[in-house]
């Protein structure tokens, strides 16, 4: 399909379109009035009169000229693909490639390049490492290399100098909507658990690091992502600027926990310290049973099962946030109860009959 465009709109590529970030990114343009938006993914997806879903290999160059041959008029990229690898140093290789081909091609085949939106991270400051700063901010200095997301940074203030382009780069903390098959869904870590531990007639027992119980935290809701990242992409005085984009409140599991147990209608219990991804790794059977007896949404336990990014979540035994108020002073005034956040996530999953 070609996207034939008005000089005034505006042509989204967003790169990473069936994780909980681009799905969200794309559920928020798709309600501006102004954007013709292509989704790009390795699964594709259903085409409707305003989004045009293209699967593509994003290791594969050649197929992504091929395929973006049909779009010379894309102004945006947005990027929020990711491919994991074992060890933080492997990460960057697969994550600059995939980057560097997509920035490339689109130089390539589209002369309205206006901008291209970087999704990052705190491991910008370390996060996945230790215990780092806190507040962290956007001028913090960096960890010891290797780490992917200033890896990607640095190729797109390279590659941008002496272009018409821009950049930005947007640097959420954990994020938090709806996607299946996305390893790094922490509500769904929490739903598929609390409806297992449901079902076992179990209390919901917070699996993480003890410290991590009491420790001070943020999220990022994937709807407040997705306008601040659009809101930057489009403001002229964000250029070539990274922004912390958080929910704006802080809370500590300790305090939340019994509030996820209720929701569920189970009781809470001491914090017991497991491997998720050791201990839930039997429980497909009981899942499929689960979705049996409910008359669930047949998604495969390996779809809901994000056990391992949960592992990684409640191992944080320090505090983990980051000083928003760079966005806010340029003008991002939108925030999230987090407790809200969860509860209307949880909400969605029941109407979407993926748990009970």
């Amino acid at each position: 399909m070609n996207i034939v465009t008005d000089p005034a709109r505006k042509v989204a590529l967003v790169v990473g379109a069936n994780g909980v970030i681009g799905s969200n990114l794309i559920n928020h343009l798709s309600t501006l009035p102004d954007w013709e938006i292509i989704g790009l993914s390795r699964r594709g997806g259903v085409s409707t009169e305003h989004i045009t879903y293209v699967s593509v290999d994003l290791f594969q160059r050649d197929e992504i000229d091929q395929a973006l041959q049909a779009f010379p008029n894309i102004t945006h990229i947005f990027y929020a693909a990711y491919q994991d690898r074992p060890t933080w140093a492997e990460l960057v290789e697969p994550n600059l490639t995939m980057l560097t081909h997509i920035v490339e091609s689109v130089e390539a085949c589209s002369p309205a390049l206006q901008h291209v939106s970087l999704m990052q991270g705190y491991k910008v400051y370390g996060a996945h490492l230790g215990a780092f700063k806190t507040p962290a901010r956007e001028a913090d200095a960096r960890p010891m290399p290797p780490e992917f997301n200033m890896a990607q940074q640095h190729y797109l203030m390279k590659q941008q100098q002496g272009k018409s382009w821009t950049w930005s780069a947007l640097r959420p903390s954990v994020v938090c909507g709806f996607a299946v098959g996305n390893p790094m869904n922490l509500a769904m870590v929490i739903a598929i658990y609390a409806t297992i531990s449901k079902e076992l007639r179990l209390p919901l027992r917070f699996p993480g690091k003890r410290g991590a119980y009491h420790s001070i935290l943020e999220m990022t809701d994937a709807g407040l992502l997705a306008k601040a990242t659009v809101w930057a992409a489009t403001t002229p005085a964000c250029a070539n600027q990274a922004f912390n984009i958080n929910n704006g409140d802080l809370f500590r599991w300790e305090e939340l926990w019994p509030t996820i147990a209720t929701y569920f209608d189970i009781e809470t219990a001491p914090p017991l310290s497991m491997n998720l991804e050791t201990m839930m790794k039997d429980k497909e059977k009981l899942w499929d049973t689960i979705v049996a007896k409910y008359e669930l949404t047949a998604y495969t336990y390996a779809e809901v099962s994000s056990w391992a990014f949960g592992d990684f979540v409640f191992s944080w035994d320090y505090d983990f946030f980051a000083d928003g108020s760079k966005a806010r002073r340029l003008g991002f005034h939108e925030y999230v109860d987090t407790e809200k956040m969860f509860i209307d996530i949880f909400d969605d999953f029941r109407k979407r009959k993926i748990i009970v």
